[in-house]
């Protein structure tokens, strides 16, 4: 009987793995920069939502444009915002004075 010769030879796996590595290169920078740019649109979001709280609580406190709010003004249970938004990139964010737009800490985040 004679055997099946249908394998793959060495030259051709290491053409394929050889050709994944090329892709692998090229696919996760052009993933990991869309993941921080998608991560820096939902910090921006964030910052938006905090400041229209910051107008709300303004308001509805009727405090002046330069006072500066804490935490426990805007979040809470029957505050502007239920829970303080996180940034994705694990950033912190400073609420600022009322007039203000809020900031995070991470670097490129801010509108």
């Amino acid at each position: 009987m004679k055997g099946n010769n249908s394998a793959f030879t060495l030259l051709e796996i290491m053409i394929v793995v050889t050709l994944i590595g090329v892709l692998a290169a090229v696919a996760i920078p052009s993933f990991t920069g869309a993941v921080a740019k998608t991560q820096a649109r939902a910090c921006i979001a964030n910052l938006k939502t905090i400041d229209m709280a910051k107008a709300e609580w303004m308001v509805a406190a009727q405090k002046p444009s330069d006072a500066t709010p804490a935490d426990e003004d805007l979040f809470g249970k029957n505050k502007p915002l239920r829970d303080k938004p996180t940034c994705p990139s694990g950033g912190t964010y400073d609420l600022r004075q009322a007039n203000e737009k809020p900031t995070c800490s991470v670097a490129g985040h801010a509108f």
